[in-house]
């Protein structure tokens, strides 16, 4: 299993933790705008630390900006396995014919 696997099922397990005990089942509680929100904000701090330069701090970003995605995916239940899936149906095809492919 890999460590993105791993995580998601930790998240998975933590969907009906107590809010008290647990971050994720925190933002989970607040529901899918708030779990949203919160990716787009770990999403800008990522880009300004792209913009800065500095390695460590993107990639602690980036980490942040991982593990928010997979809270906002399973505030509305959808799983890596389908992200993964769908990854897996483009690979091979060209950019530019895969965003051309969706309108």
């Amino acid at each position: 299993m890999t460590t993105l696997a791993r995580l998601a099922a930790t998240i998975a397990a933590r969907k009906g933790a107590d809010p008290d005990t647990s971050w994720t089942a925190k933002l989970l509680a607040k529901g899918p705008e708030k779990c949203a929100e919160k990716f787009g904000e770990e999403a800008i701090e990522a880009i300004v630390e792209a913009v800065k330069g500095d390695r460590a701090r993107l990639t602690a970003e980036a980490a942040d900006v991982l593990y928010h995605l997979l809270v906002m995916l399973a505030a509305r239940d959808v799983t890596l396995d389908e992200v993964l899936a769908e990854l897996d149906r483009r690979e091979g095809l060209s950019g530019l014919a895969e965003k051309a492919s969706r309108g």
